[in-house]
């Protein structure tokens, strides 16, 4: 995570969980269940494209956080700078929350079938929500080495998933209309609303309302970056209202994906336009940046459902399964394995010298294959390994969620 605010970088480089279970929050989690390997005939309600799409989500982050080649590495793995658009990898975190918002549906209707009261899956979700605060500062308290709590990634998901999942009662139209009301509220705040000594509309890296309440109010109680869950929420609420589509069992599936797929432009479409008037930004989470991730996360569905759901074309996909079944394993582990061992663990690199596990790993590859050749090989290598662990949790039925 770069700063506090820019919670939309996944920090550190990584992600994990321990048998803890979460199905609504993509973070995610998974539709309802963790999917097994996909059977010839499945219920209706199984959504293999949202597994897919959120374990491509895991491995973008796991290339984007852990790419190893300076200033070799692609333009597109790194972050834009601010002004310079958007990037592939300013997509992964808010491609993320678009998972935990389509699979609310998914998960509300199967609370429902159990006939439980209601407060019990209100209480659920407060929890869901805990842990994954709890998580984030666990992260963030390894990286420091003492207790601390400031939000970053997973707070995010954890606060945005619980608004979202609370509201999920409302009407799809409501939902529609909350979500377009807080990115329109939260543009209006930081054109219209005066900064001390600075005036109103300033729209720069170091002066903006958004970076103003950080500094003067909420970095004094650790809760820098606040502001980002209104636009964040409004993402995951939008994904709760394609949740709802792709549940509609009346609705045909060429119609669901041309929803998806329509729908999807039409919100980046606005999205290109919103920045008209104020830019992209992954720091700020401006209501521009929101729309066309989440237009662009609906394209993907889209075509995701119909190669996958709807024309069942699902070998090549196993992989994207694989990683998606585990998501929030896949995110915390690597970031504690990084922070607990591979940084703080030395071993000899010969002449007396050590060097931490992961300087180690990294010069072996650079020595064995050439600097950027050994950097990918790093890299891919890293991915690799937590394939192959994400598998056997996988291949045996062990779903980790919170």
């Amino acid at each position: 995570m770069t700063s506090p605010q820019e919670t939309s970088a996944l920090t550190h480089e990584d992600a994990a969980r321990p048998a803890i279970r979460m199905e609504g929050s993509d973070a995610e989690t998974a539709a309802s269940e963790a999917p097994a390997a996909p059977p010839a005939e499945e219920k209706p309600s199984r959504l293999y494209a949202l597994d897919a799409f959120r374990g491509l989500t895991v491995i973008l982050m796991l290339l984007v956080n852990n790419i190893a080649l300076d200033t070799q590495t692609p333009g597109q793995l790194t972050h834009a700078p601010f002004g310079g658009g958007v990037r592939l990898a300013d997509l992964v975190f808010p491609w993320f929350l678009f998972c935990v918002g389509v699979a609310i549906p998914f998960s509300a209707r199967s609370f429902r079938k159990k006939g439980l009261p209601t407060w019990r899956y209100d209480l659920r979700i407060v929890t869901r929500a805990l842990v994954l605060v709890l998580l984030g500062c666990l992260i963030s308290s390894s990286d420091s080495k003492r207790p601390v709590f400031e939000l970053g990634v997973l707070h995010l998901i954890g606060m945005a998933y619980l608004v979202v999942a609370l509201l999920y009662d409302l009407a799809l139209s409501r939902r529609l209309l909350v979500a377009g009301g807080s990115l329109a509220a939260y543009w209006a705040a930081i054109k219209f609303i005066p900064i001390p000594g600075v005036g109103r509309g300033a729209f720069e890296e170091s002066h903006n309302l958004i970076q103003h309440l950080n500094d003067t109010y909420l970095t004094q109680v650790s809760l820098q970056g606040l502001p980002s869950v209104v636009p964040a929420a409004a993402l995951v609420l939008i994904g709760t209202v394609l949740g709802d589509l792709l549940l509609r069992e009346e609705t045909r599936s060429a119609n669901k994906t041309a929803w998806l797929l329509v729908g999807g432009l039409g919100m980046a479409g606005v999205g290109m336009l919103w920045k008209l008037d104020m830019g992209f930004s992954k720091a700020l989470w401006t209501p521009s940046y929101v729309l066309l991730s989440a237009g662009l996360g609906s394209v993907l569905l889209g075509l995701l459902y119909l190669t996958i759901d709807v024309n069942r074309w699902r070998a090549w996909a196993y992989p994207l399964l694989v990683f998606g079944a585990n998501a929030i394993t896949a995110y915390v582990a690597p970031i504690l394995l990084k922070l607990w061992v591979l940084q703080e663990w030395r071993v000899p690199t010969g002449g007396g010298q050590t060097a931490p596990v992961l300087q180690a790993l990294l010069d072996w590859c650079v020595k064995h294959a050439g600097r950027i050749p050994g950097g990918w090989l790093y890299t891919i290598g890293y991915i690799v390994v937590w394939g192959l662990v994400l598998w056997q949790l996988y291949r045996k039925k062990i779903f980790l969620r919170v």
